[in-house]
């Protein structure tokens, strides 16, 4: 997606990228680092009113809701230039930091939520042939099974998943190669 739009990222995963960006912040005025998933810019974005994606936020986010069993769940739908890209998980740098921090003095156990709402945010592209079958077939037969499949992609591409929620993800997996192949 980024190299699509001629950006570059940079990757950080040593122990001490953390604390070093921080230092980078604090000495250089102006100078912010934000992590890719931290939400989708406009760069990858159509241009499009609010109230376009209003209805159609609204009624994913309640198929969704459905389907998933989560009503704290937060959706947000955008027109993604790139159509092939159904779903993303998205978490504020606020509340990443606030993680990393929690890892770096060993406060692993305890919960991010106990904060206030953890941000993390179901990104559904409207554009995507997979987000237009949900929305098109709200009690479809089918409708259940990709948004849990596509819920399960988005939570996978930004973090590992629990052992039982794994364990449902291929099940799901191989569930959906079934139903291709008849």
């Amino acid at each position: 997606m980024f190299k699509e739009e001629g950006i570059n990222a940079v990757v950080l995963n040593h122990n001490i990228d953390t604390p070093y960006i921080t230092h980078q912040e604090q000495k250089n005025e102006g100078v912010k680092f934000i992590r890719i998933d931290s939400d989708i810019t406009n760069t990858f974005k159509e241009e499009v009113s609010e109230d376009e994606l209003k209805e159609t936020t609204e009624k994913l986010t309640e198929i969704f809701k459905k389907a998933l069993n989560k009503e704290d769940l937060n959706v947000k739908v955008e027109k993604l230039k790139n159509a092939a890209i159904s779903s993303m998980i998205t978490l504020p740098e606020e509340s990443r930091r606030m993680q990393d921090m929690m890892k770096m003095y060993n406060l692993g156990g305890m919960d991010p939520s106990m904060f206030g709402d953890t941000g993390l945010t179901l990104v559904l592209n409207a554009n995507n042939d997979l987000v237009q079958y949900v929305l098109a077939n709200p009690e479809g037969e089918n409708t259940n099974t990709v948004c849990e499949q596509l819920y399960d992609l988005a939570l996978l591409a930004h973090t590992p998943l629990e052992p039982e929620a794994m364990t449902k993800f291929i099940a799901r997996s191989n569930e959906i190669l079934t139903i291709l192949t008849k």
